[in-house]
């Protein structure tokens, strides 16, 4: 298989850097990576991908049952990593990513050498000693909202995740974002990340760890923040001066200067 053509690599930046992997979030693709790359690319090589099912990928390699869960996702990541050959890199993950990130570096270890986490959940439901934002039911209600009318959901939700009402245009990207995305494939990720539970996942990870939360997120709220940097034994955790889920669009000097400075701590 073709895995630079199912899912639309692009290599760019500094060949001789060390090689820095953007993952995009549930509905979006490696375009919202754009504010985010040039502030790397003088020092870094940069790689970006799409999911199956996003951007410019192949849609005749979706699975419904590999992508069923982050595992699949997860072996997407790998085998990027294995065609570029790359050894050591960073996994720069955005919401759900920031797990399936997790799941990647543990399948091949010796490819992905550091984490970054923008605005990650380990879980998004709430249980007895956990709170991930959401209830059961209001989990349950999402789904059934977005399945049975995902571009209406979509334009309900995207400004809701990306907050900053103020400056509409970036509620608008995220919805034209969500929107481009196949729906048949959508509900499978959508359902994927909104039922997903990485909690014990958390306790493999063995390598720097750098966790960005938002003051303030909707999906991501800052006590999951602060259970990921607790069950990571030495990460970082940077509270942005940004709101919404979207920081690398709705705050991006803040993000990337975070980003950037945890690079910096690796050399």
């Amino acid at each position: 298989m073709d895995v630079a053509r199912r899912n639309n690599v692009t290599v760019t930046g500094n060949p001789r850097g060390r090689t820095v992997v953007l993952a995009h979030g549930f509905g979006c693709d490696q375009n919202m990576w754009r504010l985010t790359v040039p502030a790397l690319a003088e020092d870094y090589r940069v790689v970006l991908f799409d999911y199956v099912g996003a951007g410019r990928s192949d849609a005749a390699a979706f699975s419904a049952a590999r992508y069923g869960s982050l595992s699949g996702y997860a072996q997407d990541v790998a085998e990027v990593c294995e065609a570029l050959d790359l050894h050591d890199a960073v996994f720069v993950g955005h919401s759900v990513s920031a797990m399936i990130g997790v799941l990647a570096a543990g399948m091949v270890p010796e490819r992905i050498g550091a984490l970054v986490m923008v605005a990650p959940s380990a879980r998004y439901i709430d249980d007895d000693s956990y709170r991930g934002g959401f209830s059961a039911d209001d989990i349950d209600e999402l789904l059934a909202s977005l399945e049975s009318n995902y571009l209406g959901w979509s334009a309900a939700m995207a400004p809701v995740i990306m907050g900053n009402a103020d400056r509409p245009d970036l509620g608008e990207e995220l919805k034209n974002s969500f929107c481009a995305t196949d729906p048949e494939m959508a509900r499978v990720f959508a359902r994927t990340t909104f039922l997903s539970d990485s909690r014990e996942d958390l306790k493999t990870v063995t390598v720097p760890t750098l966790v960005l939360e938002c003051t303030q997120d909707v999906i991501a709220p800052r006590e999951v923040g602060a259970f990921i940097h607790r069950a990571i034994p030495g990460s970082t955790l940077v509270t942005l001066d940004a709101y919404g889920h979207c920081p690398h669009l709705s705050a991006p000097d803040a993000t990337n200067d975070a980003i950037r400075t945890f690079l910096e701590s690796l050399r």
